[in-house]
C-alpha cells in the first residue's frame, strides 16, 4: 500500500472514533492525516508528512475545534428532567403531601405539592416546581403580576 494510503486508513479510523466520541478531538486528527496523505501523494518523504500531518492536527485542534465547540454549544437549552422545571401538569389523581399522578407532556407522573397542607383534585392545572427522583414536585400557578407591570 503506498504511504497515502495508510494515512487515508488512519483518517477513516479517526472519523470513526469521532463519531463514538462526538468532542472534535479525533476529527482534527483526522484532518491532519488527510493532509498527511496528500502530502505523501506528492511523493515527499516521511519526515515531511509527518510535520505536515502534525501542523495540519495543531492547528485544527487549537483553532477551528474552539470555534465548532461553541457552535455545538446548547447553552440556555434545558435538558432531561430540568426542562420540565415550570411546565404546567395536569392532576389526574388527587395530590397532597403524601403523593398522586400528574401529567406532564403526556406523561404521568408520581406527584406531591410542595407545600404542606395543600391538596389538589383530579382535573387541576399545576406547575411543576422541582424533580425529586422520580416524583414531580408541583404547585398551584402563580398569580402574582409579571415582572414589570404595576397592576394598575
Amino acid at each position: 500500500m503506498p504511504d497515502w494510503g495508510w494515512w487515508v486508513l488512519g483518517a477513516l479510523v479517526l472519523l470513526g472514533i469521532e463519531a463514538l466520541t462526538l468532542d472534535l478531538v479525533f476529527v482534527s486528527l483526522a484532518v491532519g492525516a488527510v493532509v498527511g496523505a496528500i502530502v505523501a501523494a506528492t511523493g515527499a518523504p516521511i519526515l515531511a508528512q509527518g510535520m505536515a500531518a502534525v501542523v495540519a492536527a495543531m492547528l485544527t485542534l487549537f483553532v477551528i475545534r474552539p470555534i465548532g465547540l461553541r457552535m455545538l454549544k446548547t447553552e440556555g437549552t434545558d435538558t432531561n428532567v430540568d426542562a420540565l422545571i415550570g411546565a404546567g401538569a395536569l392532576v389526574v389523581e388527587r395530590v397532597d403531601s403524601r403523593g398522586g399522578r400528574v401529567k406532564i407532556g403526556g406523561e404521568i407522573w408520581s406527584a406531591r405539592v410542595s407545600k404542606p397542607g395543600a391538596e389538589f383534585l383530579a382535573g387541576a392545572d399545576l406547575v411543576v416546581v422541582s424533580i425529586d427522583g422520580a416524583t414531580a414536585v408541583v404547585d398551584a400557578p402563580s398569580t402574582e403580576p409579571a415582572s414589570g407591570s404595576t397592576g394598575e
